[in-house]
């Protein structure tokens, strides 16, 4: 009867107790756990299952959580957290009040550094290792885990070219699996490439020339290889690197077989892998189908659409356009400084570049938003998918920030549809021709328009729209909040509310502004960003700069990071979701007619 090991591991000091030719079968306990619980409580499968016998390998050899081990990204830490105290927990991973989905400083003492975005690994490592040369602490191990995807990015090569002059006690673990989220693109893929297949990489192994000693490759799943290897290493002085070879979704044949869907599958079968889906048809699209498609549709007529996306083909459906034009569409990596920068060169010689990218990721390429478009006045399109609450991943990854951010670059325009036909129209209007930079932010999920792609028609530049006359209470409403309001006006029946979809955070429809706070006793704004310098804050700053006295209520995101959950729950906590919408709005009402403030 085969041991069961991994019910007795709370600490990487119980799996030290373990002899080595025992940690294959921890590592199959340890893949079967992970697809019991991710089967039906969700999360980021196949990275984790591809790394299952490396954790077990560096937790063994290392000293931790003394020793420092940081999971760039953190898609593949589940193992970790599972071998490090939060095996009994982890069924809460990503839920309301759970675990977090990715390593957490607030979480453990095994998780040094918080990681969400990629590429950060080897600068915080690396400036762990020279904290730590400079207390005396030479002895001391750190390990950047940092995969094939994330090293092609710039941060990371910044990184590697101060860690092979920085004299400093640092390993960096590259776990090849030749995937990000979506296969991986460019010419350092086609490097690893070579050297896995022992082409010329001796002559041409970067690391060596950026003064890295270089080991590898081998097989990561190999545990008593990379047991043994660890171990030499851990004795070299200096910065170094292991190149390891993994399979992402190891142990789940459909997850080997279908990497991109096995990523984060949603609910599937444990014993078959089979996804559990449920009926679509009939159901309205996502919102970046409608962007893909759409976009597609557009470049059809204009031969001067390009198309761009930083390592989210699938994500961002950018996939529809890069299959239909593959010679005017581009998957550039995880690079989303180059990404912007791209789109800028391409609008300098009259292309009409979309930029699809996240919110939360758009946040890397500021300088270049400022710096290389908006100061330009060049017209690149950014096409913001994910804004909003994005749900289970948690802090690191909802688009909360953009429209304070965006707002305030001098030449930038920025909207956010209220629907599907919306959110076409806007692209449509953008290709036409802009005079500077456009932000079109969009939510993750499904809208409520089934038949969406009705004929196109131009969005005027800065021009809100009524959705409802009323004579007392005016809302202003940014982007798909506006449809959960309408519906909750529609219920309320009467002429106490005004509904304005205003489109445009910046520039304001002025003119419609200056007759809502003439016209009403009270103005409320509805947002699914920070309050803090976001669409409330400028109509507060409209109503200063123009003397108006009307109070004003902004409903949003208040100044604290939100937490993992889902969309649902995290709605309802700040007060977004339509039944906190309906009181509150309740509330106002009865205020007023009290003659209360």
């Amino acid at each position: 009867m085969p041991k069961n090991h991994l019910e007795n591991i709370n600490t990487p000091s119980d799996l030290k107790r373990l002899r080595v030719e025992d940690l294959d079968d921890l590592a199959s306990e340890l893949r079967a756990f992970i697809i019991d619980v991710v089967s039906t409580k969700m999360g980021h499968l196949g990275a984790s299952l591809g790394v299952v016998e490396l954790t077990i390998a560096l937790h063994y050899v290392f000293d931790t959580p003394d020793d420092l081990l940081v999971w760039d990204v953190g898609h593949q830490a589940y193992p970790h957290k599972i071998l490090t105290g939060r095996r009994d927990v982890f069924h809460t991973n990503r839920q309301l009040n759970g675990i977090s989905g990715f390593p957490s400083r607030e979480e453990s003492p095994y998780d040094p550094f918080g990681t969400g975005h990629s590429s950060t690994s080897i600068s915080s490592v690396l400036g762990m290792a020279i904290a730590s040369r400079r207390k005396g602490h030479l002895k001391k191990q750190h390990i950047a885990v940092i995969g094939d995807a994330s090293i092609a990015s710039g941060m990371a090569f910044e990184g590697l070219n101060h860690a092979g002059v920085a004299d400093s006690n640092i390993l960096i673990v590259l776990n090849d699996n030749e995937m990000g989220i979506d296969p991986n693109v460019g010419a350092l893929k086609n490097y690893l490439t070579a050297v896995k297949k022992g082409q010329d990489a001796h002559q041409k192994n970067i690391f060596e020339a950026l003064d890295l000693t270089y080991s590898g490759p081998m097989d990561g799943h190999d545990v008593s290889a990379l047991i043994e290897e660890l171990q030499r290493l851990r004795e070299v002085q200096g910065p170094k690197i292991l190149h390891v070879i993994t399979k992402k979704g190891k142990g789940l044949q459909q997850a080997e077989k279908d990497q991109i869907t096995y990523h984060s599958p949603g609910r599937f079968d444990k014993e078959s892998g089979a996804l559990l889906r449920s009926d679509e048809t009939g159901l309205p699209p996502k919102f970046q189908d409608v962007f893909g498609l759409t976009l597609v549709e557009l470049a059809e007529q204009n031969k001067s659409i390009v198309g761009v996306t930083p390592a989210m083909p699938t994500g961002s459906s950018m996939k529809y356009m890069i299959e239909r034009f593959p010679e005017r569409a581009f998957d550039v990596g995880i690079a989303e400084q180059h990404a912007v920068t791209l789109c800028a060169g391409l609008a300098t010689q009259g292309m009409i570049p979309f930029c699809a990218i996240y919110s939360t990721f758009l946040q890397r390429a500021y300088d270049q938003i400022i710096h290389d478009v908006a100061l330009q006045r060049l017209p690149v399109i950014f096409c913001i998918d994910r804004a909003g609450l994005v749900g289970e991943d948690g802090a690191t990854h909802h688009g909360v920030f953009d429209l304070a951010y965006l707002s305030c670059i001098p030449n930038m325009t920025v909207m956010a549809p209220m629907d599907e036909i919306e959110l076409r129209n806007a692209l449509f209007t953008a290709q036409l021709g802009l005079d500077g930079p456009l932000a079109i932010r969009y939510p993750r999920g499904r809208g409520e328009i089934v038949h969406w792609k009705m004929p196109f028609s131009e969005l005027p530049m800065g021009k809100s729209r009524q959705m409802r006359k009323g004579s007392r209470i005016a809302v202003l409403t940014l982007g798909t909040l506006g449809t959960r309001v309408k519906r909750v006006l529609d219920r309320f029946g009467g002429t106490e509310f005004t509904h304005i979809d205003m489109r445009y955070m910046k520039p304001l429809d002025e003119e419609c502004l200056k007759e809502v706070f003439q016209q009403h006793d009270l103005v409320v704004t509805l947002e699914d960003g920070v309050l803090r310098g976001g669409f409330g804050s400028a109509i507060m700053e409209f109503a200063s700069e123009n003397e108006f006295q009307k109070p004003v209520k902004r409903i949003g995101i208040v100044d604290e990071f939100i937490g993992h959950g889902s969309v649902e729950e995290l709605e309802k906590m700040t007060g977004l979701d339509e039944s906190s919408i309906e009181q509150e709005f309740e509330h106002l009402l009865s205020n007023l007619k009290s003659g209360s403030k």
